[in-house]
């Protein structure tokens, strides 16, 4: 780091990514904050910066070699498990700091030598209790992953053959084209044959182990099931999506426009996606845009935006949390409710900025070849740019 980086950092303050420290004297307290750091988005701890007024106060060539020391005793007794941190001098106008940067944890979640789990809250930190926090962080890490489970009592008898040649096709269109097969030869054309023109070597249930979307045992991943599947519900009854259009504004209102029964919804996550979409925009208002009174009408709401958002439900909800996605259609608005917080160090600002972290790799991986979706990031930015009131 350089002496213009210091000079351009300090004015700005601590911040969930930057700490000050006066001197560093205290290896459980370092290690605290090294801790909170390596739980968010990782960042910088500087020694000989005053956190309270940001004057810098230069170390001394004995303070420089105790606190180097310190720092590396914190990050490798203070914190379970150990880290690995990068020290350096800067030289400020005659004035040395010490700078360490703590790297973002690749083994969430990170405790101090008491045990206790520590994540940045702004400039601050705190402890974390709550197991949803705790199983985000496992999550950030690929340390779990709900969309690899694999799925008890399910198998290949289970898969929708027609949702399973349209996810082939799209999955393997090089292959496929190549041997002369398109869309058009999907009604007639056997599974064994399509697994063939993909590889002549494979069987159908090794080509769906080599992806991830059956184990070894057999089984269907919950990847597997969410996409392949002719019914969810049947080992997974609460994987679905709840839809209401109601009389006024209130959740609690007790008079319904419309409710999608549980029976249209049943299916995989295309058979779900397409009924969600179906029940929008049979709720929604069509209004004139063209001069001609003959002209179809637009919805009052794009449909892009909820192209974008119900595929980011399906996609990116905790599969851990046993609820369905909720889509509730009121007089004055639209709520989309996706079970779960949002996936390590997301917020509302990253989301804005086109910043992606897929919380279910597996299922994000593989969800583009049926689902719309680029996989880029961009979704709830063409969410915003084709309706300003979200």
């Amino acid at each position: 780091m350089t002496t213009e980086e210091i000079k351009t950092i300090i004015p700005k303050g601590e911040s969930s990514t930057i700490q000050f420290k006066i001197r560093a004297d205290d290896a459980y307290k370092i290690g605290i904050e090294m801790v909170a750091l390596a739980n968010a988005q990782g960042g910088i701890i500087i020694v000989g910066v005053d956190d309270k007024t940001g004057k810098i106060g230069g170390l001394s060539f004995d303070e420089i070699q105790a606190t180097n020391a310190l720092l590396a005793n914190a990050a490798s007794e203070n914190i379970k498990p150990a880290i690995v941190i990068k020290t350096e001098t800067v030289d400020v106008d005659g004035q040395k700091v010490v700078v360490a940067t703590i790297p973002k944890g690749k083994d969430k979640p990170y405790k101090d030598n008491k045990g206790i789990i520590w994540v940045k809250n702004g400039s601050d930190k705190r402890k974390v209790f709550s197991n949803s926090e705790l199983r985000v962080m496992m999550q950030s890490c690929g340390n779990l992953s709900a969309d690899s489970d694999s799925v008890a009592g399910s198998g290949v008898k289970d898969i929708d053959i027609q949702t399973l040649k349209l996810f082939l096709l799209n999955r393997y269109e090089t292959e496929l084209k190549d041997k002369g097969i398109t869309g058009v030869s999907l009604q007639t054309l056997e599974i064994a044959d399509m697994v063939a023109a993909i590889d002549k070597n494979f069987t159908l249930e090794r080509l769906l182990t080599n992806i991830s979307l059956l184990d070894k045992k057999g089984q269907l991943t919950l990847t597997g099931l969410l996409l392949l599947s002719k019914s969810i519900q049947r080992y997974a009854p609460v994987f679905t999506v709840k839809c209401v259009s109601f009389v006024g504004n209130s959740l609690g209102g007790t008079q319904f426009r419309d409710k999608l029964s549980d029976r249209d919804i049943e299916g995989n996550l295309l058979t779900q996606y397409n009924a969600v979409i179906s029940f929008i925009t049979r709720n929604l208002h069509t209004v004139q845009v063209e001069k001609e009174f003959n002209t179809l009408g637009h919805l009052e709401i794009p449909l892009e935006v909820f192209v974008e958002t119900i595929t980011n439900a399906l996609i990116h909800r905790d599969y851990y949390i046993n609820a369905p996605i909720r889509l509730f259609i009121f007089d004055n608005r639209i709520e989309i409710h996706s079970p779960g917080i949002l996936p390590d160090s997301v917020t509302a600002e990253t989301i804005k900025n086109g910043i992606s972290v897929p919380r279910n790799r597996l299922l994000f991986d593989n969800a583009k070849f049926l689902l719309p979706y680029t996989g880029i990031g961009s979704g709830i930015l063409r969410v915003l740019q084709n309706y300003k009131k979200n």
